[in-house]
């Protein structure tokens, strides 16, 4: 192993467990931006269906 996979490995393991206790510390916002991002996605594939809907109706 090279010197640089090793350094690539400590740096990616570091930013793991940072992560992880970011999650962990700020949970509640965590839980909030997956909701919003969930709402976001749901919004974006209905007005994709519509949009398609609106397509194959014109047709």
């Amino acid at each position: 192993m090279d010197k640089m996979g090793l350094g690539m490995l400590i740096v990616g393991i570091l930013l793991v467990i940072g992560g992880a206790y970011g999650i962990w510390y700020f949970l509640p916002d965590v839980i909030n931006v997956v909701k919003g991002a969930i709402g976001i996605v749901a919004l974006l594939i209905g007005i994709m269906l519509a949009g398609i809907g609106f397509i194959l109706v014109k047709d």
